[in-house]
């Protein structure tokens, strides 16, 4: 959409009437956004980043995204003129030419000869975790990719994402096919041996989950959540929609966690932005609460919705400004659930509080019946943790008044079976801290150990992975020198834990960082273990391949390049953070550019493959 700016012409008689002027976009970012954008708030992208976006995803963003509280009341034309004063650019997607798209003869199998009538007979990496543990390990059988034949992965085929500034979703390969959202919230079904596009699907606003393949009524659809709280159920061999329903209404409500499917249920985990649109002194702090859904997955009905918080909002003091504030608030759940078929039960780790006071299910695994949705138990590793974007700003607009470090989890609490006939729940926290939970005895804490130092952007970010031994740990600790500049010598390092006592089996320290602008050694981004080796992607664009028996660094590749894409849309790589790298088949997808935190972006998926 263009501005509504009209030029009259000289000729025009001074009796007419001038026509409304054009929306001034500079002068409503300085009243809607340039508190938390220009101050440095730690999680708003700096106007450079904002430049490197799409005028389209800004606009989605303001008018029904992650931005939509600060776009409200503003017309679409003012919007718009937000965007393109940011950009530089009119509000126009970008397009790919037809010659991207697959031969149509392709349609039913997939042009790697993967065949439709059953897609899960061939390799795949299913939703997040790949298994319902949320392992992230993929055994030799469907990885196919040995561990001496690893250091001789070259690039097979770059995928840009058009619009985007950073590729935030993990992709999913089933049947030959690559599934993944975009932040320019289409999402895509790709051949996973040439890249060419199947089908494309036009969701609500960005989507930044990944993508769950499930049989439904004789065929096979794909499920995901988006950044308006909406879960989705589309044809997997067409895009066309099946269903969709708004799993959360409060207007800051996301998915960022990919919905896992057991059972004919689909459980959607639930988190929000309310943490950053709460940083305007005129917003009355907090209301949202975590949940977790159970949909029917051939229909979308809620069968239950469990909140992280049993308790709802309530009054409790007033800001500086007289604007009403509540509580308790938060606990968003931010990653895929666990299932655990053996206690008939769901578990998820949760984000920190929003607001006083501080719930006690914050920072915590927690654990919900599969049938009900009841709370079975609940383990909290953090109290007191209540945080708000504001908080890091001069005037702390709605900072909860003791506030706590920021120390939630963003990563899935990985099932796995102990020697001995135990199990436990596994996971990383912002802390540093890594957490063992025996799942059989109300989430007793079975071992503790810190593998990073924490704070609100460092510890354990997205996830780590388990290989039957060991659990293998990237840490962010990511630093900055200045507002919108992170340190090159701050944060990084993989490390190996005796998935039994959390005894330390090696460390790796990071290698180093270039001085290339926004270059950090943080590893931020989820871990991915195959049989013999562990990948690790960081803020500087590497990803890096390490042996699970030593640590060795045995594969370094540089992501952080111009790429000629199949699609022909203009791709650049860059940090690699949030999703994990995905083996198939003998191939390895990774996603590079990750435009946050003054981190470099980018808009690429990466194929590479030892042929």
């Amino acid at each position: 959409m263009l501005p509504l700016a009209a030029l009259l012409g000289a000729a025009l008689a001074p009796a007419q009437t001038v026509g409304p002027a054009a929306p001034n976009g500079s002068a409503l970012y300085q009243t809607r956004c340039a508190r938390c954008h220009d101050e440095g708030v730690e999680r708003a992208p700096n106007r450079a980043a904002l430049k490197q976006m799409s005028s389209e995803s800004i606009r989605l963003a303001l008018a029904s995204g992650s931005m939509s509280k600060m776009g409200f009341g503003l017309t679409a034309a003012e919007i718009a003129a937000v965007a393109e004063s940011l950009t530089g650019k009119t509000v126009a997607p970008e397009t790919a030419p037809e010659a991207a798209l697959c031969p149509a003869a392709g349609a039913t199998t997939g042009t790697s000869g993967a065949t439709w009538d059953d897609p899960f007979a061939k390799p795949f990496w299913n939703g997040w975790g790949v298994n319902l543990g949320q392992q992230r390990f993929q055994p030799a059988a469907m990885a196919q990719l040995p561990a001496d034949r690893v250091p001789n992965l070259k690039l097979k085929w770059a995928f840009a994402f058009p619009g985007a500034a950073r590729a935030w979703a993990q992709p999913t390969v089933v049947g030959g096919r690559v599934f993944a959202g975009s932040a320019a919230r289409k999402v895509y079904s790709l051949d996973a041996k040439t890249g060419c596009t199947y089908w494309t699907f036009d969701a609500d606003v960005p989507v930044r989950a990944a993508i769950t393949i499930g049989p439904l009524a004789g065929g096979w659809a794909a499920y995901f959540g988006d950044q308006h709280g909406t879960a989705y159920a589309v044809n997997a061999l067409t895009g066309k929609l099946i269903w969709k329903i708004r799993v959360d209404d409060h207007p800051a409500a996301i998915i960022t966690g990919a919905p896992t499917l057991a059972a004919g249920r689909l459980y959607v985990p639930v988190s929000s932005g309310e943490e950053v649109t709460s940083a305007s002194p005129k917003y009355e702090c907090c209301k949202f609460r975590g949940s977790l859904s159970a949909l029917n997955a051939a229909t979308g009905e809620v069968i239950w919705k469990s909140y992280t918080i049993a308790e709802s909002p309530r009054p409790v003091r007033k800001n500086d400004q007289g604007v009403q504030l509540w509580g308790p608030s938060g606990a968003g759940i931010w990653s895929s659930p666990t299932i655990d078929l053996k206690k008939h039960a769901v578990y998820v780790t949760t984000g920190d509080s929003y607001s006083d006071p501080a719930a006690p299910t914050s920072d915590a695994f927690l654990a919900f019946d599969m049938e009900t949705g009841k709370l079975l138990w609940s383990r909290q590793m953090t109290a007191n943790d209540a945080f708000i974007v504001g908080c890091g700003s001069p005037t702390k607009t709605n900072c909860p008044e003791a506030p706590g470090p920021d120390f939630d989890f963003g990563s899935s609490p990985m099932l796995v079976d102990l020697p001995g006939g135990k199990r436990a729940l596994i996971a990383g926290q912002k802390s540093g801290m890594v957490h063992a939970l025996d799942p059989d005895q109300q989430g007793e804490v079975l071992w503790q150990v810190r593998a990073g130092k924490g704070s609100s952007l460092g510890g354990v970010q997205w996830g780590s992975a388990v290989d039957g031994e060991n659990v293998y740990v990237a840490v962010s600790d990511l630093g900055f020198i200045g507002p919108g500049a992170l340190n090159p010598k701050a944060g990084g390092g993989l490390f190996a834990f005796n998935m039994a006592t959390g005894k330390q089996v090696w460390h790796t320290p990071p290698p180093g960082c270039t001085d290339r602008p926004g270059c950090s050694p943080a590893q931020s981004a989820a871990v991915t273990a195959i049989p013999g080796v562990v990948f690790s992607g960081s803020l500087d664009g590497h990803l890096r391949a390490y042996a699970t028996g030593s640590g060795r660094i045995v594969w370094d590749i540089d992501t952080a390049r111009e790429y000629q894409t199949v699609n022909g849309v203009k791709g650049n790589g860059g940090s690699i953070d949030g999703p994990g790298p995905v083996v198939v088949g003998g191939m390895l997808f990774t996603n590079s550019g990750y435009r946050l935190f003054a981190g470099a972006p980018g808009n690429v998926l990466l194929a590479f493959s030892v042929e």
